[in-house]
């Protein structure tokens, strides 16, 4: 089977996926409400799976999954697998605790807006009026103290008088001392009541957290996976070995877990899957209606990992090998601080999981006998062109505060998939979306404007030639796949990349190489005070 984290999907997972949608399209014309809000929910976005399987009498069956829940907690739809494990049904345990945990979000909601809030505000109160006296008495003596001091200032103030201002001035403060201990005692019952509200509100909560925590944990232990080999293991126990140990929500939802343990509980031998998006992208994701997808890595590599065993997948999951002959890197420039090297395309620029050798490992190879070389920015591993080495710890840091404050102008050439004119985009204009990572499906990016980090690409069209436009960006920020997601993104560009495997048409197995090259990087380097100007010639 193929693997379902990198895979071009064969011809007949291609043509179910098109059978499906056709089916999907007449169930939009149907008279039933519930196709109706099935098909509008789809559209909103999911992910859809085809899985192709053999019985024992070598006929081929297609199953088909979607991702998630449908409506208010729907795992069911004709014509789709199931779920691994169908915990809500109503009067069932997880419903039921869900309902208690529900009842206590409304008790601690009521309680911290009613009896804390009203005890917090006696308190409040309270203090208040204890800082009010004790400041009019304060108040008072400074007055008292004035009024002595012009006192001591006569030369008419015998020592009768002035022992009697000193027995005064010791009076209050001896006062003031038994006031705020007075004080002090009458704000005490305000404490404790604030204090035994908030170990009840404390309380409440533990509960609660408790009590989420046991659900969580019933339902990864009987969340129960099969594997090729009949074998079967929780949730809890497939994530207990990763770096997160608990599985994150969602997990054993996906599309590829369902459809093999639906094929695996049918006696099915699973030969080839694939997922696709269907409908609008969301949750800043960059995603394309109808193109296949590889699984996410986040929850789905973990549980693939072990329902996979028995199968022969290729290519093997976690597969470090290159599919393709590497170019060399070149040295384009050196001096005594620093180097350009032009990096070609799949070649990893600092070191991975992997034995890839990355542009770091080969620079140092090269110059073994230097005392420093190390990267001052990077390029995605499919991303080819110029990239600054320093050769010494005061280079890199006069380089790295260069990258900083953006005063290295940095050009970048692409071909994007579409016409940008028969779009209707600027020609030439400024995008600014930010970024963040998909931590559940890394290494890919997603638009947050409210979380992410500033990204900002201008850019400028070329020409077009055979459906593609080429484009030059001038990127004021470097984030992680900054080019491609703004390119990608409906939000940006709406115009992928050629050959990205990540965010484009063409995605996971391409045969054709990422069309982005950094073509142009130019500089004042601080310590010789030159500028300094380097270019690379566009390889595709």
């Amino acid at each position: 089977m193929n693997n379902p984290f990198d895979y071009t999907p064969d011809a007949a997972c291609d043509a179910a996926f098109r059978k499906l949608t056709e089916r999907l399209e007449e169930l939009k014309r149907s008279d039933r409400t519930e196709d109706i809000n099935f098909c509008r929910e789809l559209e909103a976005g999911k992910m859809l799976g085809v899985l192709l399987a053999e019985d024992s009498e070598g006929v081929l069956h297609t199953l088909y999954a979607f991702s998630g829940q449908i409506g208010d907690g729907g795992f069911y739809f004709p014509g789709f697998v199931g779920p691994v494990f169908d915990y809500l049904q109503q009067d069932g345990y997880f419903k039921t605790k869900e309902s208690d945990i529900s009842k206590q979000n409304i008790e601690i909601a009521r309680f911290q807006n009613n009896q804390l809030a009203k005890v917090k505000t006696e308190y409040e109160q309270a203090k208040d009026r204890s800082g009010t006296q004790i400041s009019e008495y304060k108040a008072k003596c400074r007055q008292s103290k004035l009024e002595r001091e012009a006192k001591r200032e006569s030369v008419l103030v015998d020592e009768t008088e002035m022992a009697a201002m000193i027995r005064q001035s010791q009076f209050e403060k001896a006062e003031l001392h038994r006031l705020k201990k007075k004080l002090a005692a009458d704000l005490e019952p305000f404490v404790i009541r604030l204090k035994e509200a908030e170990a009840l509100f404390a309380a409440m909560k533990e509960k609660r957290r408790s009590d989420s925590e046991t659900l969580q944990k019933w339902l990864f232990d009987n969340f129960r996976l099969l594997n090729a080999r009949g074998e079967i293991r929780s949730l809890s126990e497939i994530f207990s070995g990763t770096a997160m140990k608990i599985p994150p929500s969602g997990a054993g939802e996906c599309c590829a877990p369902k459809l093999l343990q639906a094929a695996y509980l049918q006696g099915l031998q699973p030969k080839s899957i694939a997922e696709y998006w269907y409908g609008q992208p969301k949750g800043g994701e960059v995603r394309i209606h109808g193109v296949h997808y590889p699984a996410c890595r986040g929850k789905c590599l973990p549980i693939l990992r072990w329902m996979l065993k028995g199968l022969s997948i290729f290519p093997p999951l976690d597969n470090e090998k290159e599919s393709r002959q590497l170019l060399a890197p070149k040295i384009v420039f050196k001096n005594q601080w620093f180097c350009v090297v032009n990096k070609p395309c799949g070649m990893l620029s600092v070191p991975g999981k992997g034995t890839a050798l990355s542009l770091q490992q080969w620079l140092q190879d090269k110059y073994g006998d230097e005392p420093f070389v190390k990267l001052v920015h990077r390029l995605d591993q499919d991303t080819s062109g110029l990239v600054i080495a320093a050769l010494s710890p005061q280079s890199f840091k006069a380089l790295q505060r260069l990258f900083s404050c953006r005063k290295v102008k940095k050009t970048y050439v692409a071909d994007l998939e579409g016409d940008f004119e028969s779009l209707d985009l600027p020609r030439q204009d400024r995008i600014e979306l930010s970024l963040s990572p998909d931590w559940l499906d890394r290494p890919r990016q997603r638009i947050d404007m409210e979380g992410g980090k500033d990204a900002v690409t201008e850019y400028r069209f070329e020409k077009t030639s055979e459906g593609r436009s080429r484009v030059i960006f001038y990127p004021l920020t470097g984030r992680t796949h900054q080019l491609r997601v703004h390119s990608a993104s409906s939000e940006g560009l709406g115009m992928p990349i050629v050959g990205d495997r990540l965010y484009g048409i063409n995605t996971c197995s391409s045969l054709e190489r990422l069309h982005l090259h950094a073509q142009k990087i130019e500089f004042t380097f601080p310590i010789d005070n030159q500028h300094y100007s380097f270019e690379s010639p566009v390889p595709f």
